[in-house]
This record gives C-alpha cells, sequence and structure tokens, in this order.
C-alpha cells in the first residue's frame, strides 16, 4: 500500500527517549516528595504533556508542583538527552526512504518545539524534520486529535485521510478502533 502522508510521533517512535525521561521524571517527583517510580510514570505520564504531570499531582495530593517544576525538569531531561539520546534503531532509514520514494511525513508531538528539536538534534535526526513537517501541542493546545488535524491541514499537505499513516508509541493514543480513515500503528499498552 502506498500511503500520501505519514505521522510519526517523536518520542518511542522517532527516538529513544520514553526511558530517560521516564526514569528523571520519576526521580524527581519522588525528590520533590510525589513518590513515583518509573513504571508509574510510564503509566501515568508516558505520551502525555507537560500539563498532565502538574494535573495528577493536584489531583492526587491537592498540592501544586513549584513554579521553577518545568524549567528544572526540562533543563534534566536535555542534558540527558545530549549525552544518551538516540535514534529508534532504522528510522533514519525509514525517513530517507519515504523522502525517496516522494511519500510526505511530519511529525506531531504533545512535546514542546524546545523538546522535540533538542531530541531530534541530539538523535541526529534534525536534517530530518524541517520547520514545516514539526507540529507541537504547543500550536493548538491540550489533545492529540487537534494536533493531528494541524498537522494535516490541507493548505500544508495535500493527501486523502484514507492515505495516511498514524504511527504512535502506544497503540491506545489511537483511540479504541483507531481513527476514522486512519491506519494507525503502535504498540499495545
Amino acid at each position: 500500500m502506498r500511503y500520501d502522508l505519514v505521522i510519526f510521533d517523536n518520542d518511542g517512535v522517532l527516538v529513544d527517549s520514553e526511558v530517560l525521561s521516564n526514569t528523571i521524571l520519576a526521580g524527581y517527583l519522588t525528590e520533590l516528595g510525589h513518590p513515583t517510580s518509573f513504571e508509574d510514570s510510564v503509566r501515568d505520564f508516558m505520551g502525555a504533556a507537560i500539563h498532565r504531570v502538574h494535573d495528577l499531582v493536584r489531583e492526587r495530593t491537592g498540592r501544586e508542583l513549584p513554579a521553577e517544576f518545568d524549567a528544572t525538569y526540562y533543563q534534566r531531561v536535555f542534558a540527558a538527552f545530549e549525552r544518551e539520546l538516540r535514534a529508534v534503531e532504522g528510522v533514519d532509514e525509514v525517513l530517507g526512504k519515504l523522502a525517496a520514494d516522494g511519500v510526505a511525513y511530519c511529525l506531531a508531538s504533545s512535546g514542546s518545539h524546545e523538546r522535540i528539536r533538542v531530541a531530534l538534534r541530539a538523535a541526529g535526526l534534525a536534517g530530518r524534520f524541517g520547520e514545516e513537517r514539526i507540529f507541537s501541542a504547543q500550536d493548538v493546545g491540550r489533545g492529540s486529535r487537534r494536533r493531528i488535524s494541524s498537522c494535516t491541514r490541507p493548505r500544508r499537505w495535500a493527501w486523502r485521510r484514507s492515505g495516511a499513516r498514524w504511527w504512535r508509541t502506544a497503540r491506545w493514543a489511537c483511540g479504541r478502533r483507531g481513527r476514522p480513515g486512519w491506519l494507525c500503528s503502535g504498540s499495545p499498552r
């Protein structure tokens, strides 16, 4: 099957960042008095935007995270990315093949533009994604459905919805039955 558009998630699909990010998040939350294991972090926050961390801590404890939480967390994550982050095995070849075959592709992530850029640069994939190929939850607010539609606006991409593939980290992110008209891939959670 030939696709008109392939939409990639970033964390866990293009870059192998989930273990690093969730290890740092679990440690930092625990340090702040919110005991969190790596497994808790993966279950509760994998694939979510940073506001989910704030929302869940507030819901569970009635307390707010410190004002500098995001900045400190990202500082730690970005330092780890620069030291250790790698592209998911084979992804550079896939992107090269899509480009050679003339198949449009983009990245839609719940991460900030800064996080996406740092990750792509550290993993050696920055050259594959110009600004016109990157869509962040920052662009559209909360929720992946909005981010998908921002990635696929007709003025940016000419394609048929039935000819698109959305590649996500977790199959649960595709919805119970997938997105109508989409072929959605991901690993089970």
